[in-house]
């Protein structure tokens, strides 16, 4: 048996103290944007190549396995660390790695060609750019913006491409002055750094600031700060099927709430007590 907010799909893990939201934080690619999908087919075969470059023992699938393990467990934090653990890979197997920020440099190029086309298409008109949004998404974030909450951004890709990518989608405005990503500088920037920054800044009580995403890294992040973490457990496509186990992974790191999509995010306001819909709570089976 499960418990939901009242008339929706969200499920709720584990009810947090409620308050009025102040500041909403959200992840990018996954969360609201779906430009990137399909990532993963760019990342894996490429350090899975470059591990079947150093004449060990292991089969493909093997290294498949390790590799689509530790990207998964990865993701949410800059790309830079999935490059560290990959390079640590290559060491252990009696390789001389390059620095990392020249495998990410590779990855970003092999992505940027993948993805050239619905860029393309989404700034032409021929392509319908919320084809490539998170369902829900937009409206999401106006009813957000219409109840006084501040919305940031913060995404594990290169804040340049956060930028272009949010200008592009049409939702860069919600996010004024409070859009960061990836630096050159890694140790210059973490989600954790900028939800500690959000609840000093803003004097926030942990509630009143709520973390959305759909990795582990801004659920677990949010969850030890004390915020509200909602986990969307968005269905992204890719030959490894790495997300079958999203869901999971979102309990795992801590998420107060989940749901599939952005659809429902009103009762959720609701339900956390900013607003006048009175959300209850309620008991299915799943």
């Amino acid at each position: 048996m499960n418990r939901r907010i009242q008339g929706t799909s969200i499920e709720i893990a584990d009810a947090p103290a409620r308050a009025p939201v102040r500041h909403a934080l959200f992840d990018l690619d996954g969360t609201l944007s779906l430009l990137r999908d399909g990532w993963q087919d760019q990342m894996v075969p490429l350090m899975v190549g470059l591990l079947e470059d150093c004449g060990g023992a292991e089969t493909t699938a093997e290294l498949e396995k390790l590799v689509t393990g530790f990207v998964d467990q990865l993701t949410g934090k800059q790309t830079i660390y999935q490059m560290i653990r990959l390079c640590e890979e290559l060491e252990k197997r009696g390789g001389s790695p390059r620095e990392p920020l020249e495998y990410k440099e590779l990855y970003n190029s092999r992505l940027d060609a993948a993805i050239s086309g619905r860029l393309e298409g989404i700034g032409s008109g021929r392509l319908a750019r919320e084809d490539f949004l998170v369902p829900g998404s937009l409206e999401f974030l106006e009813e957000l913006t219409s109840r006084g909450v501040n919305c940031h951004l913060a995404s594990g890709t290169d804040e340049d491409l956060v930028r272009r990518d949010a200008a592009l989608l049409g939702f860069d405005h919600f996010f004024e002055g409070r859009i960061s990503g990836a630096l050159r500088q890694y140790e210059n920037f973490s989600k954790q750094m900028v939800i500690e920054r959000i609840i000093s800044e803003h004097q926030l009580k942990g509630p009143e600031l709520i973390v959305v995403g759909d990795g582990y890294v801004e659920i677990r992040d949010g969850r030890r700060a004390g915020a509200v973490t909602f986990g969307v457990h968005t269905r992204e496509n890719n030959r490894y099927h790495m997300n079958s186990g999203k869901r999971g992974r979102l309990l795992e790191a801590g998420a107060h709430f989940l749901a599939p999509g952005l659809e429902e995010g009103v009762a959720l306001l609701d339900f956390l007590g900013d607003g006048q819909g009175g959300a209850q709570a309620s008991t299915s089976s799943r």
